[in-house]
């Protein structure tokens, strides 16, 4: 989607990925290798005038010399780091005085069993979690033994209303721009977003503190690029964050019909210093992820796609990914329409229609 918005602009993109089968092969100078190895990722860079990510497992050793050697490096490097460690991301948090829920740092299993009155609470891996992964929720002394033999945090299960998302951008001169906050709903079983609404259903003053926060978040790291900010509303209307993410995120692929500029083009409008976008909104949208089937591996199959195609105002995006695996992001669906009953509506039938089977 950022290689499809570069299009535009006559942006030249090559791509390291692990799979040989990466979607994006066919727009791009493509290179299969590892983004954790050193000499894959140097030898590929110094191709490149800028080096941006789209998943932070990278090896930030590698992009450091190469911001030394000359090339420009957007999120900086530090940033990257700092994020693939939610120990250092609450750390963060907690120095710079950003509202998070509490939490305590662990290093295994017998340290989070110690810790049994701090629940309930959320075990998460320090690193290398991903999409759901990497999380496991402890709610009483039962689940202690579900709980991680590894480093990590034990964070405080947090009461919230609805969970909510900011996408920042700042380019180098020191600009930022926002997106209005989205709503997310999560799925019960794969911990990833299952949908989401924009603009957020939250009060006005809910609004501009996430905003708020979101800005305070990208200015203090001093970052160049796109930022997703993901928070808890909680039921007395305060804000905490939970996490951040230093790229295009999946809260914000509504934006690529549903507001002026995309987070995609405001992306590459960030980290080549160009002049910030309008981020306001045109309709109101829900966007619904496509999870793979539960139970069905292999070849992917779209079934209900023309009944989908049927319905004003709904854009489908695939991925081009050739197989599917249960909870797989097999691409997504953006719905607009200024009736909020009829967004609902549409946004149900996509979710109970479009099912990707193998």
């Amino acid at each position: 989607m950022l290689i499809q918005s570069g299009m535009d602009w006559n942006i030249t993109f090559s791509v390291l990925d692990p799979d040989p089968s990466a979607p994006c092969q066919s727009l791009c100078e493509f290179r299969v290798g590892k983004l954790t190895d050193y000499d894959t990722v140097m030898e590929f860079g110094k191709t490149c005038d800028l080096v941006t990510i789209e998943i932070e497992n990278v090896n930030v050793e590698a992009l450091k010399e190469l911001r030394r050697q000359g090339k420009k490096v957007f999120p900086q490097p530090e940033i990257i780091e700092l994020v693939q460690d939610k120990r250092t991301q609450k750390n963060f948090y907690k120095e710079n005085d950003i509202p998070t829920a509490d939490f305590l740092l662990v290093e295994n299993r017998s340290e989070v069993i110690s810790q049994k009155s701090f629940l309930p609470a959320v075990n998460k891996l320090g690193r290398e979690g991903y999409d759901g992964r990497g999380v496991q929720l402890l709610r009483t002394e039962k689940d202690l033994e579900k709980a991680f033999e590894a480093s990590g945090i034990l964070e405080k299960l947090i009461d919230f209303e609805t969970e909510i998302s900011v996408i920042v951008a700042r380019n180098e001169n020191g600009d930022t721009e926002s997106f209005p906050p989205v709503e997310m709903i999560f799925h019960p079983e794969a911990n990833l977003v299952e949908y989401l609404f924009s603009p957020a259903t939250i009060d006005a003053l809910v609004a501009k503190e996430a905003d708020r926060i979101a800005k305070k978040i990208i200015s203090d790291l001093n970052m160049v690029g796109l930022l997703a900010v993901e928070m808890f509303v909680t039921k007395d209307q305060k804000v905490l964050v939970n996490e951040i993410a230093p790229r295009p995120h999946n809260s914000g692929h509504q934006t690529i019909e549903a507001n002026i500029t995309s987070q995609y083009q405001q992306h590459l409008r960030a980290i080549l210093n160009l002049p910030l976008g309008d981020t306001s909104i045109i309709h109101q949208s829900a966007m619904v992820n496509l999870l793979g089937e539960e139970g069905y591996s292999g070849q992917a199959k779209y079934n209900g796609l023309e009944q989908v195609l049927n319905l004003k105002g709904v854009y489908v995006h695939l991925y081009g990914k050739k197989l599917t695996k249960p909870f797989r992001k097999m691409g997504h669906v953006t719905i607009v329409d200024d009736d909020v009953i009829s967004l609902k509506k549409k946004t149900n039938f996509v979710k109970q229609t479009l099912r990707i089977t193998a």
